[in-house]
């Protein structure tokens, strides 16, 4: 037996090997596999939860749902041309008032 051959003939049977496991493993965890070969797991039961449970979700994602868009406003708000442009002007604006209070000093 050529050294090549005794290369293929290990990877195959450590490729054996790993697919027994990954069947058996799969088995005990009750998830499927397609026919490319990714794992499909079984659909979760809503049955098993408590409304209350549901309920509480459903709120927190709305709540969180509430903070995205505050977020997503102050980032574009803050951002936006008028934004930069309406800051550029009070910069300036404070800047004229206080020079202005210099020359009065004086």
């Amino acid at each position: 037996m050529t050294g090549w051959a005794l290369v293929a003939l290990v990877g195959i049977v450590i490729w054996g090997i790993v697919q027994i496991y990954t069947r058996r493993h799969d088995g005990a965890l009750g998830v499927t596999r397609d026919e490319d070969g990714n794992p499909v797991f079984p659909p979760a039961r809503h049955d098993d939860r408590d409304p209350g449970e549901a309920c509480e979700m459903r709120r927190e994602i709305e709540n969180l749902r509430e903070r995205i868009r505050v977020l997503e406003r102050i980032a574009t708000d803050s951002n936006s041309l008028d934004a930069r442009e309406t800051r550029r002007l009070s910069a300036e604006i404070d800047a004229l008032r206080t020079e202005g209070e210099k020359h009065d000093k004086d």
